[in-house]
């Protein structure tokens, strides 16, 4: 079944979970497709079945909070970054709920955490003005970037180059082996003083890159050019939330929540808006990410909602 504009306007909330006290800070979908992991402001984590379309079992980070919980190739193990105590990043064995590691460096709150699709690096950006590369090997930070301001970061889809997204104005591509010797491509923005960029992400393609904001608007821009391409606004984003933004699988659609409940999704090459659907949240969707496998996506606020098409196309 492919992605159409009308596929998309079918979807309809097909189950919600109530599993949370406070509100849901992230999650990630396994490369599968198959499960769902959830990190929350209530110090929980939540996976879910997304075949059988339930909750599997709930684990507690008391002590350090969790935030930015993303999933590492090795099966049942997961990053997430502390938002509690202190800013040292977590990795974490699901299966018998034991860290396998630590990884201490950055002193303030980490606010980027990507994974790389290839191998055991994974990049972590923080409002300490750094970028730290890692391995989940090894305790100890293997690259250090000193920037001029707050980073947001990502790895590419192929994982030899990361982005950063700079003080909400520049955007700078690193090549991974040899990311030392300063960026090979850098992209001025006009800079925004109603917000601040919160995400970046690349399409699946690996053509556009995806800025989301804490404001009304986000930003697609050309991943090789540097050019913008879109703006997308039109969402209600009055409290200044930090709301996930995403790209389908098929790199197409550009999708976001707001703080009603409803979900815009846009073309991302026409930049039209193809679809308003309403996920009846009680609260700002802070997180929407599509099945990276499956005709399926998720929203959430304090609540997890899996979305289903009703139609056939």
């Amino acid at each position: 079944m492919k992605l159409t504009d009308n596929v998309l306007r079918s979807f309809r909330v097909a189950k919600v979970f109530r599993e949370n006290s406070d509100k849901i800070n992230c999650f990630d979908f396994s490369s599968n497709g198959e499960t769902i992991i959830s990190s929350s402001d209530d110090d929980s984590l939540v996976l879910y079945d997304c075949q059988e379309g339930k909750p599997k079992r709930t684990l507690y980070s008391k002590k350090y909070g969790v935030d930015l919980i993303r999933y590492t190739h090795a099966a049942n193990t997961v990053v997430y970054s502390s938002n509690k105590i202190d800013d040292t990043i977590r990795y974490l064995s699901l299966h018998d709920n034991k860290y396998i590691r630590y990884f201490p460096g950055h002193n303030k709150r980490v606010t980027s955490l990507s994974m790389s699709p290839v191998d055991d690096t994974f990049i972590s950006g923080s409002l300490d003005k750094t970028i730290r590369l890692w391995d989940l090997r090894s305790p100890n930070c293997q690259g250090l970037m000193h920037l001029q301001g707050k980073p947001v970061c990502s790895f590419d889809p192929e994982g030899l180059i990361f982005a950063a997204g700079i003080n909400s104005e520049m955007v700078k591509l690193y090549d991974l082996r040899s990311f030392d010797k300063g960026p090979f491509a850098t992209f001025k923005l006009q800079y925004d003083r109603t917000c601040e960029w919160t995400g970046l992400k690349f399409s699946n393609d690996g053509k556009l890159i995806l800025l989301s904001t804490n404001g009304g608007a986000l930003r697609v821009l050309d991943a090789f050019k540097g050019a913008i391409i879109h703006s997308f606004g039109g969402y209600n984003n009055s409290k200044c939330v930090a709301l996930e933004a995403s790209f389908t699988p098929d790199s197409q659609f550009v999708m976001i929540g707001s703080e009603d409940g409803k979900i815009h999704v846009w073309n991302a090459e026409s930049g039209m808006k193809v679809a308003l659907l309403d996920g009846k949240h009680t609260g700002p969707i802070t997180c929407l990410q599509f099945n990276p496998k499956f005709m399926t996506f998720a929203s959430a606020c304090s609540n997890m909602a899996f979305w289903l098409p009703t139609i056939d196309d």
